[in-house]
C-alpha cells in the first residue's frame, strides 16, 4: 500500500467511527487519557485544517492562531467532514509528496508529514472505536503499512509526550495488535 493510499484508508477508518458517534457519547473518555471523544475528534479536525495551508506553502507563523478555537461548533460531524475533505483534496494533488512543509518542529518533507497524519488517523480511529464501542478492527493492510512506519521510529519517540510507553503483546500478535501495543494502547 503506497502512502497516499494508506492516508486515504486511514482517513476512511477514522471517518467511519466519527459517523458512529451517538449524541450521548461525545463526553466519553478515550484511551488518550485527558481527551473526551469530542476532544479527540477536535484534535483530528484541527490537524486536517492545517494540511491544506501547510501543503500550499504557508508557515506556522502565516497560519497563526486561525485554528486555535473550538473547530467543532454545534455539528462536529459536519466540521469533521468539511475539514477532512479539504485535507484529502490537498494530499491528492500530484505534487503533494514532493514538497517541504513547515511544522512546529521545523521544515520537513511532505511525505514525512503525510506519514504522521496517516499514523494519527489510524491510531485515533482505533481510540475512537474503543471509546464508543464500535468495531476496533482496522484495515489489515493499513495496520501493516503503518506498523512498518512506526517500528523503526518508536525508540526515538520514547520519553516524548507523543505516545505512552509500548505495551507488551504476544509475539505472534497480528500487525494491528503490535501497532496498538507499540503506541502505548492496551489491545
Amino acid at each position: 500500500m503506497d502512502l497516499i493510499q494508506a492516508h486515504g484508508v486511514a482517513m476512511t477508518e477514522f471517518d467511519r467511527r466519527v459517523r458512529e458517534i451517538a449524541s450521548d457519547q461525545w463526553e466519553l473518555g478515550t484511551p488518550c487519557r485527558e481527551w473526551s471523544v469530542r476532544d479527540l475528534v477536535g484534535h483530528l479536525v484541527y490537524e486536517q485544517l492545517w494540511a491544506p495551508e501547510l501543503l500550499a506553502g504557508c508557515t506556522i507563523r502565516q497560519v497563526g492562531d486561525r485554528f486555535d478555537h473550538d473547530n467543532l461548533g454545534d455539528d462536529p460531524l459536519v466540521s469533521w467532514v468539511v475539514a477532512a475533505a479539504a485535507a484529502r483534496e490537498s494530499w491528492l494533488d500530484r505534487h503533494a509528496l514532493a514538497k517541504s512543509v513547515h511544522v512546529s518542529s521545523g521544515v520537513i518533507d511532505s511525505a514525512e508529514y503525510c506519514w504522521q497524519m496517516t499514523l494519527d488517523l489510524a491510531v485515533h480511529a482505533w481510540d475512537l472505536a474503543r471509546s464508543i464501542g464500535a468495531d476496533e478492527k482496522l484495515d489489515p493492510d493499513l495496520a501493516s503499512t503503518v506498523l512498518q512506519y512506526v517500528e523503526p521510529r518508536i525508540a526515538d519517540w520514547s520519553g516524548t509526550s507523543m505516545f505512552d510507553s509500548p505495551v507488551p503483546v504476544s509475539p505472534d500478535a497480528d500487525d494491528q495488535t503490535r501497532l496498538i501495543g507499540l503506541l502505548g494502547r492496551k489491545p
